[in-house]
């Protein structure tokens, strides 16, 4: 279950996990009041990203644009890893095309 927080979404968007997995929802904000994560714990953040702990094995993936509202999506923790393992393939994906082109054989 997605805690109570007080987040104005212009569009609010709610995709219900199949069956026999959880009864956990992924919620889609599209517009995050900076106090609503006051109270949450920050887990890890970068210029622009930060994942929060929320209650309830529940966990956000927060962009933290400065010119923008703040966007973001609730995981539960399982979602976390399942989304962490697809970002890896996808990282290594990108890291394998940028390597091939800075390759010293490709500079020929």
């Amino acid at each position: 279950m997605t805690p109570p927080c007080r987040v104005s979404c212009a569009r609010d968007e709610s995709v219900a996990r199949p069956r026999g997995i959880g009864a956990r929802i992924m919620k889609l904000w599209s517009d995050i009041e900076h106090d609503v994560l006051a109270g949450s714990t920050c887990l890890a953040e970068s210029d622009e990203f930060a994942v929060y702990a929320l209650e309830n094995d529940t966990y956000a993936l927060v962009l933290r644009h400065r010119g923008m509202p703040w966007q973001g999506v609730t995981l539960s923790g399982d979602g976390v890893f399942r989304a962490a393992e697809l970002l890896a393939k996808a990282s290594r994906s990108l890291y394998r095309d940028v390597a091939s082109r800075l390759s010293p054989e490709n500079k020929r």
